[in-house]
């Protein structure tokens, strides 16, 4: 990196209004998938917005690398599922880590922002925190679902936590751990949510009928879902024959996965979709949706979209999963609502047939999406700050 990345030992590096001719601030970036790559892009664009000048790199998606960051390593190379699935590339995880850890030991970034990712960020933190570089972790792990003894990892590593929920913050708080709620990104970003637009953006039939099917972005996700997708819109559309389904996935490796699950299931004749990105897109578009659990049942809340949620994983990781669970649900709108709004059929019960009644119950009432909807309207009101401003307001300290 060039010596100019180091910041000098002024406030040059927040002045009152930005100007192109001061140094900006190194800050080491970290994210491990699609959806913290979403979440660094905004924090990056809400420095921006702030007139923080900061020279963003580490390890980033193509959202933060449009947004100005650059990546030393392959994201795509932390994007793993689960414990026994993540043995396979343990060694390549490590040492990516051990050598961003040296680089960034040799020469320190004013900041270490870790995007997410807490199996693969808090431990970097930690070896940064203890020579003294301030660590930021955005997004707090799930600890009040599952694995809560990691908020003494947490304590141990970072300086300062950005929290998306507000039911975090009393956690927070009593672990004694530095934190700011900022809202949810998406609650902030996501326009108000219009069928009729997505659909005319998509080019879509404004009365049709459409279902988005979202089996996840990770290569790992679409091995392990892609086929169970495909066959519950097989069975739907014996029910629903004037159905038409929407599939967007992040890359081509994604598109290869799933383009191959329907050669295997021989499903060509699906009157199906598929989208490069438009996830979005095609949730604000669709009538109802079968999400894999994660950050996209979380967008489908945001884009009023009814859902039905599933997840499978290997028996031995799913094990290890269920006997740390706190919650009895896994799917971002039920622990929002801490209740069973959204229907869940996980693991045995995930099957393709058990899958396409509970879509074609949504579909046939519409007094049970609008219940959905109805919460969903509720929790965005919850979510949703003014999140750069409260973002760029945690950072500044660290950037001064």
């Amino acid at each position: 990196m060039r010596d100019q990345e180091e910041c000098p030992a002024t406030d040059a590096c927040s002045p009152p209004s930005f100007s192109p001719h001061l140094p900006p601030c190194p800050v080491a970036i970290v994210a491990g998938e699609a959806s913290g790559d979403l979440l660094g892009s905004l924090l990056i664009g809400a420095l921006k917005q702030a007139r923080l000048p900061a020279d963003f790199y580490g390890i980033a998606g193509p959202k933060m690398q449009a947004a100005g960051a650059r990546s030393l390593f392959p994201m795509d190379a932390l994007s793993v599922r689960g414990y026994v699935e993540a043995l396979s590339g343990l060694r390549r995880i490590l040492g990516i880590r051990a050598a961003l850890k040296k680089h960034l030991l040799a020469r320190p970034p004013r900041l270490f922002v870790g995007v997410d990712a807490p199996d693969f960020n808090l431990a970097l933190e930690a070896g940064l925190k203890r020579a003294g570089i301030a660590t930021v972790h955005f997004v707090s792990p799930s600890v009040w679902a599952w694995r809560p003894k990691r908020i003494r990892k947490v304590r141990q590593a970072v300086s300062h936590v950005l929290l998306i929920f507000p039911f975090e913050e009393a956690l927070f708080q009593q672990a004694g751990i530095p934190a700011t709620y900022v809202g949810h990104p998406l609650a902030h970003a996501l326009p108000q949510p219009s069928r009729l637009q997505a659909r005319e953006r998509l080019g879509l039939a404004a009365g049709g009928e459409y279902v988005a099917l979202l089996p996840g972005s990770r290569p790992g996700e679409l091995k392990a879902l892609a086929t169970l997708f495909v066959e519950t819109a097989r069975h739907l559309h014996k029910t629903h024959p004037d159905a038409r389904f929407l599939i967007p996935l992040v890359n081509r490796e994604t598109r290869l996965l799933f383009e191959q699950a329907l050669y295997r299931a021989d499903a060509h004749d699906l009157p199906l979709r598929i989208l490069f990105g438009h996830a979005h897109d095609a949730l604000q578009a669709a009538d109802a949706a079968l999400v894999a659990s994660g950050t996209a049942t979380l967008e489908a809340l945001l884009l009023d979209c009814p859902h039905v949620i599933t997840y499978k994983v290997p028996w031995l990781t799913w094990q290890i999963m269920k006997r740390q669970a706190l919650l009895p649900w896994i799917g971002l709108p039920n622990i929002l609502a801490q209740r069973d709004l959204v229907p869940e059929l996980i693991q045995a019960q995930a099957t393709p047939e058990n899958l396409a009644e509970a879509l074609d119950k949504l579909l046939r009432d519409e007094g049970a999406r609008q219940a959905q909807i109805d919460e969903f309207r509720i929790q965005r009101t919850r979510l949703k700050r003014d999140t750069p401003r409260l973002i760029a307001q945690a950072l500044r300290p660290f950037l001064t």
